[in-house]
């Protein structure tokens, strides 16, 4: 990533500001988004010339990209669009991807999905926002990006109209992304290192490329840009916090093995850990259905990247931690155990968990507010589920319970303060994954990621329905 110097970010954020101030101008006379073109559109394209092999590479290639994920709303077509990117600046809703000439890319050629792949730059010549990882397809080589596009030519075409901008003033500006490129968009495919085994290169095409990890496991600043000394160290995003992925003994991966990591990004679970939420997505619609050798080259990138450093925290407070060790008994011992180890490839161990050390811990409280499940896979098709406790347990007792979990059996983080949970609580009965912009016809079904009717109850309700239809009926 190119470092900037302080005299050019200073004249890159008036660059930005003026930017704004002559898009706006532009807007308001013209009427029509900076950088659309006054021309007929181009001819529509379509998959022939594609031969089967190149269609059946671009649908692994948008496995490995996880594309269907963020280009699909729950039981509507597959990457039609409009699923919600939580940002600091506001919602974007995805693109649909299907070949539909109106709505989706059926006017792209090669050409032109290759610029929005590499330069973040549309069809009509626009700017894309980096919720569309663009800053990591870059790396994308020519080839691949012609067979990602055959294949997504080949799909059914879904006329979605997708009013995707949904960014707060300034940021729905599109034209402010051309400085923001200039600060953290490195273009260019990627360049193999000859030092290196072709292993190793196929890990990081896959994991600095196609995989974007970056995107949720390194940390941003103010603008959104991404802290690059910082890399795979963690990053927050939305309600979660992706954890530490680098080979830290403590906080990240170093402690787990290679064929740890692969085990999780095949089936998602381990000895160590299991994946839930966003990061259960990820195992289910694209790690999953990588090939064993795709798998293992990602783990032998993310084994050679560097440790992050060992931070030092202060101690929680005894009053605490002692409560935080009654609600662990009454709440979480049943199936973590008392020792914490957990049940290997069911119930996650508490013990030395890198996920319980992260320096961030929203991803821990969301699993005691809103309960987690493992998505079923071909791999480990048994759905085990983690209730939710944020209608049983008070802010005081999960920041309680949290603390003592992060500092006991070789564990080690920061304590969680009540009002960190009440924040979270507060934003959660709020997601836009249970509310707008979703229509209610095609509104998830809630899978215990967050609160809501089958996993919030109140106080006095029957604990063994907690997690199911019936959960609020009175206790006996």
């Amino acid at each position: 990533m190119r470092r900037v110097t302080r005299p050019r970010r200073l004249a890159l954020r008036a660059g930005l500001a003026l930017a704004a101030a002559a898009s706006l101008l532009a807007l308001r006379a013209a009427g029509q988004p900076s950088g659309s073109a006054n021309q007929p559109p181009p001819a529509i394209a379509t998959a022939a010339g594609a031969t089967p092999q190149q269609i059946e590479r671009g649908r692994y290639l948008a496995a490995a990209g996880d594309c269907v994920a963020c280009h699909t709303l729950p039981r509507a077509a597959p990457f039609s669009g409009g699923r919600p990117v939580e940002t600091p600046f506001g919602v974007v809703l995805s693109a649909n991807l299907t070949p539909d000439a109106d709505t989706g890319i059926g006017r792209y050629d090669n050409d032109t999905f290759y610029r929005a792949l590499h330069e973040g730059i549309d069809l009509d010549g626009r700017h894309l926002y980096p919720a569309f990882p663009y800053p990591y397809y870059t790396r994308v080589t020519r080839a691949d990006s012609d067979s990602l596009l055959a294949y997504l030519r080949s799909l059914p075409p879904v006329n979605h109209a997708v009013d995707r901008n949904q960014l707060h003033f300034p940021f729905n500006i599109r034209a402010l992304m051309a400085g923001w490129n200039l600060l953290y968009l490195d273009k260019g495919t990627y360049r193999e290192d000859k030092a290196q085994s072709a292993e190793w290169n196929r890990g990081a095409y896959l994991v600095e490329g196609l995989g974007h990890c970056q995107a949720c496991h390194t940390p941003r600043n103010r603008l959104g840009g991404p802290k690059a000394d910082e890399a795979f160290r963690g990053g927050r995003f939305a309600d979660w916090f992706a954890p530490d992925i680098t080979p830290n003994r403590h906080a990240g991966i170093g402690a787990w093995g290679r064929e740890a990591v692969v085990e999780f990004l095949r089936s998602g679970r381990n000895v160590h850990s299991g994946a839930s939420g966003e990061m259960g997505e990820v195992v289910s619609f694209s790690t999953s259905r990588m090939t064993d050798a795709d798998i293992g080259a990602v783990a032998t990138y993310l084994a050679s990247l560097r440790p992050s450093p060992m931070g030092t925290v202060a101690m929680a407070a005894n009053a605490q931690m002692a409560q935080g060790e009654a609600v662990w008994k009454d709440n979480c011992a049943a199936c973590h155990r008392e020792d914490a180890k957990g049940v290997p490839r069911a119930f996650p161990p508490i013990a030395s968990s890198a996920n319980l050390q992260q320096r961030d811990a929203t991803t821990v409280l969301h699993y005691i507010l809103a309960g987690a499940r493992h998505r079923p896979i071909d791999a480990a098709p048994t759905a085990l589920a983690m209730p939710a406790f944020a209608w049983k347990l008070d802010d005081a007792e999960i920041a309680a319970v949290a603390t003592y979990a992060r500092n006991t059996w070789g564990n080690q983080a920061r304590p969680v303060a009540p009002d960190e949970v009440a924040e979270l609580r507060k934003r959660l009965a709020a997601s836009p994954d249970a509310t707008a912009p979703w229509p209610p016809e095609i509104r998830p079904a809630h899978d215990l990621a967050r609160p809501g009717s089958a996993t919030w109850s109140r106080a006095g309700t029957d604990s063994r329905d907690n997690g199911t239809p019936r959960a609020g009926s009175a206790a006996p």
